[in-house]
């Protein structure tokens, strides 16, 4: 029988370091509510993402053009913000930041022996790409909830859309949905076309891997499909409050 007082020292250094996983991540939590009560009002210069491949390319002695430019949410046509939801998140207008449903079947998967598939929200992905890392490690996902909880707490849904499809990537080098209407269309992103919105949409999972100036039939399936879901995901319950516009767009997007 192992003695109480051995068994506690061996248990001590888990604790210690669960503690002070959980001091990160609240530390994290409270700079991303400072972040956020900032960024409800203020569009966010750049993200965790584009700055990580800026300094990928200056390590590797290659600088890398970094395309990206802020639209905001007026001129967001409704086409892209329904094929993102109807594509990544049909809960998004109605969940508190986490899919439960999601998060249990992922883990159901990955217990019976599959790859541990991801089950992000829209505003979990927010979280990450504006303040994190990439890759996968239980670390990052304690502090993506973080600061979920945090951005659900200070934006309305319609920020954290509008934020989203400010920061996402959709090709390497291309953050944003102006950027990639006009690389990839050109044209503003108001002017997008459902197909042209459903396009996007498609590549998200893997922007690095998928191509929407040469997409495979996998993504044209996907997209195919993204086109067929949307009708449906328009109607979701919160959709109409999330997709109504205070005032016109003066630019075009």
């Amino acid at each position: 029988m192992v003695p109480p007082y051995r068994a506690a020292r061996r248990r001590a250094p888990w604790r210690r370091l669960w503690r002070a996983v959980w001091i990160v991540a609240a530390g994290v939590a409270l700079g991303g509510i400072a972040l956020g009560a900032a960024g409800r009002h203020v569009p966010p210069p750049t993200s965790a993402f584009m700055l990580a491949e800026r300094l990928d390319g200056w390590l590797a002695g290659e600088p890398r053009r970094i395309d990206h430019r802020w639209v905001d949410w007026a001129c967001l046509p409704d086409a892209l913000a329904v094929a993102v939801i109807a594509a990544e998140d049909q809960k998004f207008p109605t969940h508190h930041g986490f899919d439960f449903d999601q998060i249990g079947r992922a883990l159901a998967d990955a217990r019976d022996g599959g790859r541990l598939r991801g089950a992000s929200t829209l505003s979990q992905q927010t979280a990450k790409n504006l303040f994190l890392w990439r890759g996968q490690s239980w670390v990052r996902k304690v502090l993506e909830a973080g600061l979920t909880v945090a951005i659900e707490a200070l934006w309305p849904k319609r920020r954290i859309l509008e934020v989203y499809l400010n920061v996402a990537e959709f090709g390497p080098g291309v953050y944003g949905a102006g950027a990639a209407a006009e690389r990839y269309f050109g044209k503003p992103a108001g002017r997008l076309e459902p197909a042209e919105a459903a396009l996007l949409a498609a590549v998200l999972p893997s922007p690095g891997r998928f191509s929407v100036t040469s997409p495979s039939a996998y993504v044209r399936e996907r997209q195919r499909a993204i086109l067929r879901q949307m009708p449906a995901a328009g109607r979701l319950p919160g959709m109409a409050a999330l997709l109504r516009r205070e005032e016109g767009c003066r630019d075009g997007g």
